[in-house]
């Protein structure tokens, strides 16, 4: 039986290795409301496999605690009052019909997996537990060498555990930006991967994180990361939107800037001598 044929985006429309306010961590910049949500050329194909992840493996990509039902209801009304504005979507009272023609029944029961079924997003919520940023609900189809039963409860020092990046100074930066978060005035980020492997769904867990690359990797894994603040319940939205794509995809400019800034093992740029 041979692989199926992986889901890729023709571009990557941002270079984070090459500009400077998104080389130093953790690299965030206001966004518009309405450039939150994205559909770009692999929409079909990765809400096909969220659909298939969804109904298969429900467990892995998918956990909420019940104080996190209110403001994952809010979250579903928000993205459902975005996508009615938007031309690729038909929005009815009790269905969606996504640019790719597939109806979607709304289950209010069940907001994040509806949400799973709508856009190309990842959605984590944080919330305040004593004092602190827990995650406490997420549907996540898209992992990126980790595991949401291993993240679920716990704020965000721990979550980033094993990221050798995440230092203190890190860690201090980002409670910031969680803490000056307002309604309406999201902020993003996004980073960049050297994968041999394109598959969107790949969990891992914490005590056996992903190998380095080791050699010309075919593909480059970005994700697009979104900070919001829900305006009612004053919940935390991160989300996630992952391109997958294939190295000889890049353009000559992003090429050259990973000559320049190289991620991890470039293999366009040669080994230091030892």
């Amino acid at each position: 039986m041979t692989d199926p044929a992986p889901i890729l985006q023709a571009r990557l429309p941002y270079t984070p290795w090459a500009v400077p306010q998104m080389r130093r961590l953790p690299g965030i910049q206001p966004l518009a409301m309405a450039d939150w949500l994205v559909v770009d050329d692999a929409y079909a194909g990765q809400m096909g496999e969220r659909d298939r992840l969804i109904s298969a493996r429900c467990d892995k990509v998918h956990a909420m605690e019940e104080g996190a039902r209110v403001a994952a209801e809010e979250l579903l009304d928000l993205v459902l009052g975005l996508l009615s504005e938007r031309e690729e979507f038909s929005v009815s009272a009790g269905v969606v019909k996504r640019p790719d023609g597939v109806c979607v029944t709304l289950d209010r029961a069940t907001p994040l997996l509806t949400l799973g079924h709508l856009v190309q997003e990842d959605f984590c919520l944080m919330q305040e537990v004593g004092g602190v940023q827990v995650l406490t609900a997420a549907i996540l189809c898209f992992p990126a060498s980790w595991m949401l039963a291993e993240k679920m409860g716990r704020p965000l020092g721990p979550i980033h555990r094993p990221v050798p990046q995440y230092d203190a100074d890190i860690a201090a930066r980002v409670t910031r930006l969680f803490e000056g978060l307002r309604p309406g005035r999201p902020l993003w980020r996004a980073n960049a991967h050297f994968y041999e492997d394109p598959r969107l769904f790949q969990p891992r867990p914490e005590a056996a994180p992903r190998a380095k690359v080791k050699g010309p990797a075919p593909y480059l894994r970005s994700e697009r990361q979104v900070l919001l603040r829900l305006p009612e319940t004053g919940a935390t939205v991160f989300s996630i939107h992952t391109y997958v794509v294939a190295r000889a995809s890049l353009t000559p400019d992003q090429r050259a800037a990973l000559r320049d800034h190289p991620i991890g093992y470039d293999p366009a740029r040669p080994k230091a001598p030892a």
